[in-house]
């Protein structure tokens, strides 16, 4: 059974390799290649979460190596949600790609699978060197997806993303460099423990090289003040692509997590506390310009660009609490922020090809064609974005608000969470009445492809259900932030002979 745990990273490798190998084969054979691999991601993602659910470690040695020698995966119900939440997602986005846009360049369908698997890589991966790894092959693939179409806007917003995340890579080089100097290792449960025992001459550096840490994964996350470059290249990415990128933030919230709730963690002073004073303020700021963000927007895409950076700093705030209640608020909204942002993005591309001009600019306000259909589904994904009933939006905010409440900086949350709610309802207000409300009909709209409808409103569906399970959810998702908050299990499981040796293990 444990050897099923590589197939995540292991199928969507050979499945583009092969899409490279025989880019030549019928179009609608690399199609095929890629729904089978994706549709099998989808099950992989089904079966971790029931496996993580009874809340073992589930461990795949590379060779057979043991930890902390060898390359080694660990599942637990954090990277099994995130592996379920990844494939989902990236069904949903090839289904909305084989629309027509995958044939706008070369090589789309590998390199989705790359991005796939370079995802799957760093939810699974155990070491921060192979995080790293990871982190390089789901963003190679990112910079050629980005650029899939080609254009003017496209090759700029691309230079700017790949300039600023070449320089996150370096920094996390160096990062990496001074952990294993200080401790001769990176396994992140032996780093764990290297850590907490390190003598008092090494604390400088090692809350240095988490702060490194931590502005690299803020690069990835896009928190302030590292997020300029995430509006000008998601608005520029084609739909199903930009749809995708909604997950690719998520990767740095998971590396926070997973590394400062496990390797700075323990011993009588954590490392990590020096990196999680700066969290709090940052998180509070970015949240707050995501709202302004929204409500400055010019057109549809950028305006959830700046929604992924409003749910980065909900979610970040939150995360900052480091509390059970807290954790299980920020993943429930993590899963629901997801979703939706990737609903907005493949909306905006429905939207734009129902108008004669302007695509998904606000500045354009003349007939659109299907208006009641499509701003019914616009109402009904708004109602779901902003968080008001009964959508898993309001689920997901109320218990933030539940959670902060019992904290000492709550109000600061309550305040700013609020405000940008509001100004994220004003501005999608202002989009459907300037579109659906004032203008008529086109007198002959074009064709509306009933594929891509029905997989948004799918999609759509899927929140709603999100609200309807949301006990269930819950539970698990509270069962998940119990064990990220008890690092003792995950090095037990992963270090078996040096916890079984009488190696101390402090919170």
């Amino acid at each position: 059974m444990n050897h099923a745990l590589i197939l995540p990273i292991l199928l969507p490798l050979i499945t583009g390799a092969g899409q490279l190998l025989f880019y030549q084969a019928p179009f609608a054979l690399q199609r095929l290649l890629g729904f089978a691999s994706t549709f099998w991601l989808v099950l992989l993602g089904i079966w971790c979460l029931q496996i993580a659910g009874s809340g073992e470690h589930v461990l795949y040695h590379a060779g057979d190596w043991p930890a902390p020698f060898g390359i080694v995966l660990v599942l637990d119900r954090l990277s099994a949600i995130m592996l379920a939440l990844t494939a989902v997602l990236g069904f949903c986005c090839l289904l909305y790609a084989s629309s027509g846009s995958d044939k706008r360049g070369a090589h789309f369908h590998a390199l989705f699978q790359f991005q796939l698997a370079g995802l799957n890589g760093a939810f699974l991966t155990g070491d921060l060197f192979n995080l790293f790894v990871f982190f390089e092959i789901l963003l190679i693939a990112s910079y050629a997806l980005l650029l899939h179409g080609g254009g003017r806007a496209r090759s700029r917003a691309g230079l700017h993303y790949v300039i600023i995340n070449l320089a996150g890579s370096a920094l996390f080089l160096i990062a990496l460099g001074t952990l294993y100097g200080l401790t001769g290792t990176l396994n992140m449960a032996d780093l764990a423990l290297r850590v907490a025992d390190a003598p008092p001459g090494d604390a400088p550096l090692l809350a240095a090289a988490s702060l490194v840490l931590l502005v690299v994964f803020g690069i990835k996350a896009a928190i302030l003040p590292l997020l300029f470059w995430l509006p000008r290249a998601y608005s520029a990415a084609s739909a199903p692509v930009a749809a995708l990128f909604a997950i690719m933030t998520k990767v740095g919230i998971y590396a926070i997590l997973r590394v400062f709730l496990l390797v700075f963690a323990l011993g009588e002073t954590p490392v990590s506390e020096t990196a999680w004073g700066w969290l709090w303020p940052l998180a509070l700021l970015t949240l707050a310009l995501g709202g302004v963000g929204v409500l400055g927007s010019n057109s549809l895409r950028t305006l959830t660009a700046y929604l992924v950076i409003l749910s980065v700093g909900t979610l970040l705030a939150t995360i900052s609490f480091a509390t059970e209640a807290s954790l299980g608020a920020a993943l429930f909204y993590l899963i629901h922020s997801t979703g939706m942002t990737a609903v907005f993005f493949l909306l905006a591309d429905l939207l734009g090809q129902q108008r004669e001009e302007g695509y998904d600019r606000f500045s354009a306000t003349g007939p659109i064609g299907h208006r009641w259909l499509l701003g019914s589904l616009f109402f009904i994904a708004a109602i779901a974005m902003v968080g008001l009933p009964p959508f898993s939006g309001f689920v997901s905010k109320a218990w933030i608000l539940q959670a902060s409440a019992q904290e000492p900086q709550g109000f600061w949350l309550w305040g700013v969470l609020l405000a940008a709610a509001l100004l994220t309802l004003i501005a999608l207000s202002r989009t459907g009445s300037s579109w659906f409300w004032r203008p008529g009909e086109m007198a002959s709209p074009y064709p509306l492809e009933r594929g891509p409808l029905t997989l948004v409103s799918f999609m759509v569906g899927l929140n709603g259900l999100l609200a309807v399970f949301g006990e269930p959810v819950m539970g698990y998702l509270e069962l998940t932030a119990e064990q990220l908050l008890n690092p003792q299990a995950y090095i037990t499981a992963v270090l078996p002979e040096a916890t079984a040796a009488g190696q101390e293990i402090s919170p």
